[in-house]
């Protein structure tokens, strides 16, 4: 199956020109598999490029354990209660109470943020976003899984060799001209359908900290990452990648920055750029994914690509889902 992809001429920039759809949306320009957003940039080109991406044979699970962030940065969300059941002695079932799908390592869904003043991705009814309807769930990137070339981004080790290390406690706010920076350091470039990590080595000092650090930027909803801007939203639109996954919370930068390029188009959340990447461009995004032991490989080996699988949960109408993400090298 194609996934015919949006004319190359049409920049960032150009969709903020948009009339027939909101601004700076890919509203209507995908016609294959339309719901799938930005994902169908890795098409069956991309996958069997990326196949050549495994030298070593080696796998590197990027999911964090369900019950990893114990309590999670939300205070909307909690862990599963795990339950082993069992009808005779002789057999074992299980169950999962109170599981929340984003608590651990996800992928945001489409129908994750609506957009504000014109509605879901494509348009799509507010009353189709039900359970079992079908319409943005994430089954549809289960059905057809995310799969294609790795490129990692290792902002971590571009600032610390700079002198300059991320200090998670103060929740920094990064701009896209870091990841250009980085990836010229490791003399990489992104290339159309890429599935882009970035590693900022937010979600290790979240878990090794000592609970005191942990309690404190939980209790102010603070967290490292990108800055609310146009110019990122930009970077991932015209580098025509198909996913975008960082070891952060929210990708973007907590509390949202008060030079926001938002804050009137998403007064809901005080200005967050989720639903730019999300209502309007389709990108799918990943959070708090497990990217130290890949990144370590990285490091070690001087290769930054690896040939990169999704599977969400088969979740008719699911809003997100644990990444089930996996990196082969």
């Amino acid at each position: 199956m194609s996934h015919p992809v949006p004319p190359p001429h049409l920049t960032y920039d150009e969709l903020l020109q948009r009339t027939d759809a909101p601004p700076g949306s890919s509203w209507y320009l995908f016609t294959d598999q339309p719901e799938r957003g930005m994902a169908n940039f890795a098409g069956p080109q991309q996958i069997r490029r990326a196949a050549q991406e495994v030298h070593d044979g080696r796998a590197f699970n990027l999911d964090h354990a369900l019950d990893a962030f114990d309590p999670p940065m939300s205070r909307a969300r909690s862990i599963p209660h795990h339950r082993i059941t069992a009808k005779h002695e002789q057999a074992r079932d299980d169950v999962l109470e109170g599981f929340h799908l984003q608590a651990s390592s996800q992928i945001d869904g489409l129908r994750h943020r609506r957009a504000s003043g014109h509605g879901f991705y494509n348009a799509v009814p507010d009353d189709e976003i039900a359970p079992r309807s079908p319409r943005l769930g994430v089954q549809l990137w289960a059905e057809t899984p995310l799969a294609g070339r790795a490129l990692l981004i290792d902002i971590d080790g571009l600032l610390r060799d700079r002198g300059t290390p991320l200090d998670h406690t103060t929740g920094p706010a990064l701009g896209p001209e870091l990841l250009d920076a980085a990836l010229e350091a490791q003399r990489c470039r992104v290339e159309p359908g890429d599935l882009v990590l970035v590693h900022t080595g937010w979600a290790h000092w979240y878990l090794t900290a000592e609970p005191g650090a942990r309690a404190a930027v939980r209790a102010e909803r603070r967290a490292t990452g990108f800055v609310q801007s146009r110019d990122f939203a930009a970077w991932c639109w015209d580098h025509r990648i198909a996913l975008l996954a960082t070891d952060t919370f929210a990708v973007e930068v907590l509390p949202v920055v008060p030079e926001s390029d938002f804050h009137a188009s998403a007064p809901e959340d005080d200005g967050m750029m989720h639903q730019e990447l999300i209502a309007k461009l389709g990108l799918p995004l990943g959070e708090l994914w497990n990217l130290t032991a890949l990144t370590a490989d990285c490091r070690a080996t001087g290769r930054w690509t690896s040939l990169l699988t999704v599977k969400p949960l088969n979740l008719t109408g699911g809003v997100g889902s644990p990444a089930n993400a996996t990196a082969l090298r």
